[in-house]
């Protein structure tokens, strides 16, 4: 049984319901049975790697509650990964991840790292992994995990060994696809049975996550919901901004060249949003002119992002800084601990399972 589901939280004083209770609990237990396997935690919800917010705090925070803590490792240098993770390993002894952008300069020094510290598990993102890091990953036993936003490349990602996928519609903060998470579900889910899929993008309430186990899914990846953890070190202004907003603030920045696959990026609507335009465009006319090549261009543009996000995550400044954040920002109302989220979800997806039972009884 969960740590974090108790009976008294559930038990009504009527045996019959909870025995439904009971019974609601082992049918979501066997939903993401697969996915506890995976993860080896009690609750496969993944925690979204957004930079400057998903350290040791907020990590160790959501690990120790049951679920998978992710560093996200962003424009990290080898040295300062390193740290990251040896201070995480203070703060809790449960399983968490990294996350590495594929388009980073050492990202084979950062994969060493990783191995050195017998990370369990790795996630690859911003792009197709190329074979000598997959080989890396694979050869140190440790548990790759990659984003599919298609089925087509779902299928290239396990033939090439990827242990587990990860589909983040378009609702979902930070960098995000063309599709939504519904449409993507329901593509790739039911042709895909091989590896462990885990989905994301606008996921803030138990009953989304049960919709989707319940399609086939492992689990679920949540990043907007965690931002306003009372463990995470993000900006009071930060978290404030989520607490007030609505989804419909939460808005995509416009891509200028297709070339730039790190782009485009729904954060909220500010003044930031608009320097980002011309800082793009000025990239785009150093890349024609031959002063910086397309790789380093792209990369400029995740340096970017991580600068204005790192201005508003620990500066608080929310007017010209990045506010990125998915549509299910509209969901958080508060700050609450990271074990009271998570405990919150489950509940949610329980009691809608109960509810079933009762018209079934009715």
């Amino acid at each position: 049984m969960l740590a974090c589901f108790h009976k008294e939280d559930y038990a009504k004083g009527n045996n019959f319901i909870w025995k439904a209770d009971m019974q609601a609990y082992s049918y979501l237990n066997s939903l993401w049975q697969r996915g506890k396997d995976f993860l080896g935690v009690d609750v496969p919800i993944l925690a979204g790697a957004m930079t400057w917010v998903s350290e040791r705090y907020l990590v160790s925070a959501i690990s120790n509650a049951g679920g998978f803590g992710v560093i996200a490792c962003g424009a990290m240098e080898p040295h300062h990964l390193d740290e990251e993770i040896r201070e995480t390993k203070k703060l809790t002894k449960r399983p968490f991840g990294v996350n590495l952008i594929t388009l980073h300069p050492a990202l084979n020094e950062l994969i060493e790292v990783c191995i050195q510290h017998r990370v369990s598990h790795i996630i690859l993102a911003g792009g197709l992994p190329n074979a000598e890091s997959i080989k890396a990953v694979k050869n140190a036993g440790i548990k790759m995990i990659c984003f599919a936003p298609a089925l087509a490349l779902a299928r290239r990602l396990v033939r090439m060994g990827v242990d587990a996928l990860v589909i983040e519609g378009h609702e979902a903060g930070g960098h995000i696809g063309p599709v939504t998470t519904s449409v993507l579900a329901q593509e790739i889910i039911p042709a895909l049975k091989e590896v462990p899929v885990f989905v994301a993008g606008g996921i803030g309430r138990g009953e989304a996550i049960l919709s989707y186990l319940e399609m086939g899914a492992s689990g679920c990846q949540l990043g907007t919901r965690f931002v306003c953890a009372s463990e995470c070190r993000a900006h009071p202004k930060f978290k404030q901004a989520f607490i007030r907003a609505s989804s419909r603030d939460a808005i995509i920045s416009p891509q200028l060249d297709a070339r730039f696959p790190v782009i485009p990026v729904r954060a909220l609507e500010n003044e930031g949003t608009q320097k980002f335009i011309e800082f793009q465009r000025q990239v785009i006319q150093q890349v024609n002119a031959g002063e910086v090549d397309l790789k380093e261009g792209q990369l400029k543009i995740e340096k970017y992002w991580a600068g204005a996000l790192r201005r508003a995550v620990i500066d608080g400044d929310i007017e010209t800084g990045s506010v990125m954040a998915g549509q299910s920002v509209g969901l958080v109302d508060k700050e609450q601990p990271a074990k009271e989220i998570i405990e919150e979800l489950i509940a949610q997806a329980i009691i809608t399972i109960e509810m079933r039972e009762k018209v079934k009884i009715a």
